[in-house]
């Protein structure tokens, strides 16, 4: 971009003398013949420097000068005053906050040399204050970002409360592919206790709310250290899938581990259960298939579901297991016949399944029948 010279001097052959000196290098010249016109030419062309007469009618050069440095979008406009006047003017060009004074008759060669050096130094300026206006907008932007952010792990966490952590995380990124429906071979655990219903039936509110808020959060930690997708808890009953949304490696395997464990720890808090003269057992039913996994239900209230033969399977072991069973479907045992010992029941006929089903309990993991 050409540099603009503002020339104010209200001489018109000193303006002209001006003009064929600087033209000639480039420079579009801007001209006023008077303080006036100068002042307000500034604010509507923004030049890039300013040959400055001292002597003029009206408003003189030096009150200009003051002027120019008194506003806040001028004061590093640099000013080069010219006149005939004696070495006093210069000092008062100076106070007033000229950046440099050329004394009439003036060398063409002294000039340009001036003007060049005062528009090198307005290019440094101007190159800073662009650079700070980017730093503060990029500021400003991380500023933002870190904000968003912040309130992204603050609703993370409120989300984790009510939630499995893989399922908030899929909220929270509403644009991850996964809430879409999607078809994936999963491994179902649906649990619940043996005379719940029962128990609630004669029971006082404030116990029954006790017992499940520590069979709550005795489950809830196990299914959390073994990676477990907990999609739903319906009173006393809970379900729990493996390989999604987040695929994992033996499924089936974690299953079954984690449903060991969980059989053991409700046993343990079944005799505190016991004493306080609450009959409690413990059921788990365990399949493996594959499910059509995604965001289900409407505006306004979306969870995200398994839907499949695989499901009902499940929750229909669990309703026939006794107390302290872990039955598992066919396809289940299946995939881990070789960590388990288990007996064979005999096929189960099951609501809503034509068939009869192959059904097996869980004894024992093999490598701690192995440790004991």
């Amino acid at each position: 971009m050409t540099e603009r010279i503002l020339v104010v001097d209200d001489q018109a052959p000193n303006i002209r003398l001006l003009e064929a000196v600087l033209t000639p290098h480039g420079y579009t010249m801007l001209t006023t013949s008077s303080g006036e016109e100068a002042l307000k030419k500034i604010t509507d062309e923004r030049p890039d420097i300013v040959l400055l007469d001292v002597v003029m009618p009206g408003m003189s050069g030096f009150e200009v000068c003051r002027r120019i440095r008194a506003d806040e979008h001028t004061r590093f406009l640099p000013v080069v005053m010219i006149t005939a006047s004696p070495e006093q003017d210069r000092v008062e060009a100076i106070e007033a906050g000229a950046d440099d004074f050329v004394t009439k008759p003036f060398d063409k060669h002294e000039l340009l040399a001036r003007v060049r050096s005062l528009l090198r130094i307005k290019a440094y300026h101007d190159t800073i204050e662009r650079q700070r206006a980017e730093l503060a907008d990029w500021n400003r932007t991380l500023e933002q970002r870190v904000a968003a952010q912040v309130e992204e792990i603050v609703a993370l966490r409120r989300l984790r409360r009510f939630l499995s952590p893989q399922i908030a995380d899929l909220i929270v990124n509403e644009a991850s592919p996964m809430l879409d429906p999607h078809r994936r071979e999963i491994s179902v655990v649906i649990c619940d206790l043996r005379g719940f219903t029962a128990f609630s039936e004669t029971a006082e509110p404030e116990e029954v709310v006790r017992v499940l808020s520590e069979y709550h959060a005795a489950l809830g930690a196990l299914i959390f250290s073994h990676e477990g997708t907990l999609r739903d808890i319906v009173g006393d009953g809970m379900m729990v899938f493996f390989n999604d949304p987040i695929p994992c490696p033996d499924p089936t395997a974690r299953a079954i581990r984690m449903a060991v464990e969980m059989r053991d720890r409700v046993a343990e808090l079944a005799n505190a259960w016991r004493k306080r003269g609450f009959e409690l057992g413990f059921g788990i039913g365990i399949a493996q298939g594959f499910a059509t996994l995604g965001r289900i239900g409407f505006e306004g209230r979306f969870e995200y579901g398994a839907v499949g033969t695989v499901v009902n399977l499940a929750a229909r072991l669990c309703a026939e297991a006794t107390d302290g069973q872990i039955l598992l479907a066919q396809r289940a045992y299946a995939a881990v016949e070789e960590l388990i010992d288990a007996e064979r029941l005999a096929d189960l006929s099951l609501k809503g399944l034509a068939r009869p089903v192959a059904t097996y309990n869980l004894v024992r993991l093999k490598d701690r029948a192995a440790a004991v």
